[in-house]
């Protein structure tokens, strides 16, 4: 009898055992099965920073978040995946294409600050020539009268930076001749004299000044233009409107990520307490291989609670107009919503510096 009492203990065990074995996997099936799959669209710039953060740091994952990062080698070319549902995130610059893109139609919502420059972030510096500055010929914003000046793009948002930087120098528009090409190309036609002046986006801008051909030009742009809205977060309009709960997770990894950057900067720079941390996990995700760049480079500005500056994307958006580059209006308003942004500030609390 004793040995028919061990077989059946022995038994009892092992079916235990085994429903217990049954139960974790289907509790880790049944959380597999929950985590939502979001497509992430990323170009490898420094201000990609939040969403790299959030990924290195596990911030998607505690959310349900199944985060897939794809690279694209401009945000232009983000915007017809996000508008046949094949990204349900991506980032873009504020630029004549991306509202000329809305106004066609492509279903698009700005819902976070990506890039900006508050103070001390001018990250998108004006560059001069070194022999321009040294011989007196460049000795204000009046003298980019008539010069060769350098930026990314045909309707980017630096073209309204340097229309604020001639502005103040008394400059029209029309009086400096305009070229556009990639930002590396930018500083290294500065270097052999093919340009002027350009308005170079870190860390090229940085890479160029170590040269010892152009020098950083004060007023720095956050200065010339402060605070204005270079680089947003964009949600598909059905991933906003059909999954507005995991659009809220997302929201709330991208400010947790977001907050992290912020606590990294110290006036301007990632040389905060955690900075070797976050320059840790952009030196392996963006464009950017080089760790020392980081704490030298002008860090880019984003909003710790995911604010965008709207006042400065309808500023650009009139200067777009008024140089024939948008060809279908758009309402600004319509086009931002801050409301996942809101909801997760609601619940965090305003940020709050470490």
């Amino acid at each position: 009898m004793k040995s028919i009492a061990k077989i059946q203990s022995t038994l009892g065990k092992l079916v235990r055992s085994t429903l217990y074995a049954c139960a974790a996997v289907a509790v880790l099936s049944g959380n597999a099965a929950a985590a939502a799959k979001v497509r992430i669209g990323v170009v490898g710039s420094l201000s990609d920073a939040s969403i790299y953060i959030a990924e290195a740091k596990g911030y998607f994952k505690d959310e349900g978040i199944d985060a897939e990062i794809i690279r694209f080698p401009n945000s232009a070319q983000m915007i017809a995946p996000i508008g046949a549902g094949q990204l349900d995130v991506a980032v873009g610059a504020t630029s004549a294409g991306l509202y000329n893109s809305i106004g066609r139609g492509i279903d698009i919502k700005v819902v976070a600050d990506k890039g900006s420059m508050p103070p001390g972030h001018g990250y998108v510096p004006l560059l001069v020539r070194k022999d321009l500055v040294d011989s007196g010929a460049f000795k204000s914003l009046k003298d980019l009268k008539g010069l060769r000046v350098g930026s990314q793009s045909p309707g980017g948002s630096a073209l309204s930076l340097l229309n604020e930087a001639l502005k103040k120098g008394g400059v029209p528009y029309k009086d400096v001749k305009i070229s556009y090409m990639g930002h590396s190309q930018l500083a290294a036609a500065l270097q052999n004299k093919a340009l002027d002046a350009a308005m170079v986006t870190e860390p090229n801008a940085t890479r160029a000044v170590q040269t010892g051909t152009v020098v950083r030009f004060s007023p720095q742009a956050d200065q010339i233009y402060p605070s204005q809205q270079v680089a947003v977060v964009l949600y598909r309009g059905a991933f906003a409107r059909q999954e507005a709960a995991t659009a809220t997770k997302v929201m709330r990894a991208y400010i947790r990520a977001t907050r992290d950057y912020n606590d990294a900067l110290v006036n301007g720079k990632l040389t905060g307490k955690n900075s070797d941390e976050i320059i840790s996990i952009l030196s392996k995700s963006t464009n950017e291989k080089d760790p020392s760049i980081y704490k030298v480079a002008t860090a880019h500005g984003c909003h710790p609670d995911g604010m965008v500056n709207v006042a400065s994307m309808k500023h650009d958006y009139e200067f777009f107009k008024e140089q024939g580059l948008i060809t279908t209006p758009v309402d600004i308003d319509k086009v931002v919503d801050m409301s996942f942004a809101r909801a997760v500030v609601n619940e965090l609390g305003p940020y709050k510096p470490k």
